[in-house]
């Protein structure tokens, strides 16, 4: 049983040792590295960024044009964009409403596809 626990305890340090010298590097690869890092992260970060700004300014659009449409009505409607794909989430009071909601949405420029997820509730439900 000794043997067993002296096995054991030779083979957790082995592991330790090994993963300490794999997490090492050298302050030579450092430096090197560096100017290039932060070109590609921050050019990652502004494309992410216009990208959400994008989502969001078509999100508006799609919003104010459910708002102007009569017969719907906007108060438990939900909208999210994604590169052009357009979601409708919530409820409304009857599926005509639903119906023509996915209709206006398809009609904004900019948007490639509309999923409809609402619900029909009547109202006082």
């Amino acid at each position: 049983m000794k043997a067993i626990h002296a096995i054991k305890v030779a083979g957790s340090a082995l592991l330790i040792v090994a993963s300490v010298h794999a997490y090492a590097q050298s302050s030579e690869a450092a430096p090197a590295a560096a100017p290039t890092a932060p070109s590609t992260t921050q050019a990652a970060r502004e494309h992410y960024k216009s990208m959400k700004a994008a989502n969001r300014a078509l999100q508006r659009q799609v919003r104010s044009a459910l708002s102007k449409t009569r017969g719907i009505s906007v108060a438990n409607i939900t909208v999210r964009a994604r590169d052009g794909a357009v979601t409708l989430q919530g409820s409304v009071p009857e599926q005509a409403q639903s119906d023509r909601a996915t209709e206006v949405a398809k009609g904004v420029p900019g948007v490639t596809s509309v999923r409809n997820a609402l619900s029909i509730r009547p109202v006082g439900t």
